[in-house]
């Protein structure tokens, strides 16, 4: 059985495996705050009144798959709802922060 590591030793554990993983921390920030500048937009776009996701995906920018991922994300999570149905799709709201706080 092995002695635990003491300070030094975990210290420099631990500053290898930051400088070994350093660039994949980076990147990972850089995806979040993407998805986070994303899911504004789409709040912003929905700002106006309920869309469909094709109207999301050309006001933000983006493709309609991306849209619609990040649409159902927030559905899980209580940020938007479906709202009346325009053709094939659906349109979506967001939900009032009042209402949503009162739950």
């Amino acid at each position: 059985m092995s002695a635990k590591p003491d300070r030094k030793e975990r210290a420099a554990l631990l500053k290898r495996v930051r400088a070994a993983r350093g660039e994949m921390v980076k990147a990972a920030q850089e995806e979040r705050k993407a998805v986070r500048a994303l899911r504004r937009k789409i709040e912003q776009a929905l700002a106006g009144g309920p869309k469909t996701v094709p109207d999301l995906a050309e006001a933000v920018g983006a493709v309609t798959d991306t849209v619609l991922w990040h649409v159902t994300a927030m559905k899980k999570y209580g940020r938007v709802v479906e709202d009346e149905q325009d053709g094939d799709w659906f349109r979506y709201r967001l939900v009032e922060k009042e209402a949503k706080e009162e739950e």
